[in-house]
């Protein structure tokens, strides 16, 4: 199996994460399976969503690039999913995005799901997100600390920031688990990847999900079923297949001129 792993996050801006990362999949992956991280530049450096939308339609021409080059499946390592229907709509090949994949791993765990995310500007996305999902009456509550995307990034190599992001995680975390939140998830792959050396991680009696693997899995999963059954997303609606000719504006006119 050949995975694109899409980060929006490029090497140069973070040369830690990438290397963890890196080492985290191959630790997750199956002996048969190859995973490639690619980014994206300029990087999701700050929480707001005309970034999202930007770094989004860099990530759809990164999956139709992935497909012409022979990979067997694409994760959207991207808590957001920026981009993530429309990127089904261009492509055959499977596409697990990390944010809808632990969502849905984690109703298995849960009832009640909440959500701590790195910056009060993806509230309202991620409240979006969870309609979408059609998960609104699951993921309950979304809390939130205070880091830009790129400032997360120096917890990497820091275990001093390490730690400060860790105790401000469990101190938006514990006011769900007290409203009765059954799992949190870190709204994000740079807080998951951070939290990932904790084996069982729990607040108090309520699981603290790492979604990397999750989607990696997921991925691996989507692949053998695609190749047992022929079957791939279906086309009858969100999913339609955009023709040839739209695929090709698309990737040629950047700037929509």
């Amino acid at each position: 199996m050949k995975i694109w792993y899409q980060s929006y996050v490029d090497y140069e801006n973070g040369k830690s994460y990438w290397d963890e990362l890196q080492t985290h999949l191959n630790h997750t992956k199956s002996p048969d399976t190859q995973i490639d991280i690619r980014g994206i530049t300029p990087y999701d450096n700050y929480a707001h969503p005309l970034v999202e939308f930007r770094c989004a339609r860099e990530m759809i021409c990164n999956a139709i690039k992935a497909e012409k080059e022979g990979y067997d499946a694409f994760i959207v390592g991207h808590f957001q999913d920026a981009g993530l229907y429309e990127a089904r709509t261009v492509v055959d090949i499977p596409i697990i995005a990390l944010g809808e994949a632990t969502m849905l791993y984690s109703c298995q765990l849960g009832q009640r799901l909440g959500i701590v995310t790195i910056n009060p500007r993806f509230i309202p996305w991620f409240h979006h997100q969870i309609a979408k999902y059609g998960l609104k009456e699951r993921v309950v509550g979304v809390h939130s600390m205070t880091f830009e995307p790129g400032q997360i990034l120096k917890a990497y190599g820091s275990k001093d920031k390490a730690e400060e992001v860790r105790q401000l995680f469990e101190e938006q975390g514990k006011p769900l688990i007290k409203s009765g939140i059954d799992v949190i998830i870190p709204g994000g792959g740079i807080p998951m990847l951070l939290f990932s050396k904790f084996f069982n991680h729990n607040i108090d009696t309520a699981p603290v999900i790492n979604g990397i693997p999750i989607a990696v899995k997921m991925a691996e999963m989507a692949i053998s079923l695609k190749k047992q059954t022929g079957q791939g997303v279906s086309r009858n609606s969100d999913y339609a297949k955009a023709p040839d000719q739209i695929i090709e504006e698309f990737l040629t006119n950047p700037k929509g001129l």
